[in-house]
């Protein structure tokens, strides 16, 4: 009888410490800041020296932003290009509210690259004429997007932004070519 009443009282033991635990887990989790929104702030990068390469080694006009207004307030926070995969460029941003807006360009089929881009957006029957160029609209579940077929290419214009800051964003674009042996 001794040993059952020692295993009980060990497995008492147990469970009031797991008990004390606990409740300091959740004092500690009450009263201690845990915002997830205090993350830290992506860092902008420059992306000239990428968007000069591009627009040397891409086989299309390669499309950045000029003049955005508060320009101060627009951070670039990711650029890359993939020649491998389809000619990708992408150059991504936070607008003045910090919410998403990215430029991507491809010679990649069409509504696949979409469809991928712009997190499975849909086409809509709204276009609009923005800076001379005429951008489809699309609609998506997570990113909206502004479509433009090129010659040989596709620019999307796509993000969590609303489509204002997308219109904004596409209206600012520059495209150009530069040639190799310009800078050789």
């Amino acid at each position: 009888m001794a040993g059952t009443r020692s295993s009980k009282q060990t497995v008492r033991n147990m469970l009031q410490s797991l008990a004390v635990i606990g409740i300091a887990a959740a004092v500690i989790y009450v009263f201690i800041p845990h915002d997830e929104s205090d993350a830290p702030p992506l860092k902008p990068v420059n992306y000239t020296v990428e968007l000069s390469t591009v627009r040397r080694a891409a086989p299309y006009p390669v499309a950045a932003p000029v003049g955005l207004p508060d320009q101060h307030k627009w951070r670039a926070t990711s650029v890359s290009y993939d020649g491998a995969k389809n000619n990708a460029w992408h150059l991504g941003f936070l607008d003045p509210q910090n919410q998403y807006v990215a430029i991507e360009q491809s010679t990649a089929p069409f509504e696949k690259y979409v469809a991928e881009v712009s997190k499975n957006a849909t086409k809509t029957d709204k276009s609009q004429k923005i800076a001379g160029a005429t951008w489809t609209y699309w609609d998506g579940p997570k990113y909206d997007a502004l479509v433009r077929q090129d010659q040989g290419s596709t620019t999307v214009v796509t993000g969590t932004a609303p489509y204002e800051q997308l219109v904004t964003m596409a209206g600012s674009l520059e495209s150009k070519k530069e040639s190799k042996e310009a800078t050789g």
